[in-house]
């Protein structure tokens, strides 16, 4: 297994982690927890998230964003500015 497919797992196994922890949520919120609880948990799930976005966002960045400056695709360059402005929202 060479290192893409590496981080490619390491990315899958994390998404499956985070849909365990909405699915938790889920049942928090079916047998009536504690609010606090819920919402410490909905901080969680978002932050992990937030991690995977910005993995993909760095791969992102290295391979397509860095052929596209090299080869002076502007539209390309356009593009990642606008995912960016949805990312950090």
């Amino acid at each position: 297994m060479n290192s893409k497919d590496k981080e490619q797992e390491a990315l899958l196994n994390r998404l499956k982690r985070i849909e365990g922890q909405v699915k938790g949520i889920q049942r928090m919120i079916e047998n009536k927890k504690y609010c606090g609880d819920i919402l410490t948990q909905i901080a969680a799930a978002k932050a992990a998230l937030e991690k995977v976005g910005g993995i993909v966002l760095e791969e992102h960045l290295k391979t397509c964003i860095k052929e596209a400056v090299e080869e002076k695709n502007d539209e390309n360059v356009n593009e990642l500015i606008k995912i960016m402005l949805k990312f950090m929202k």
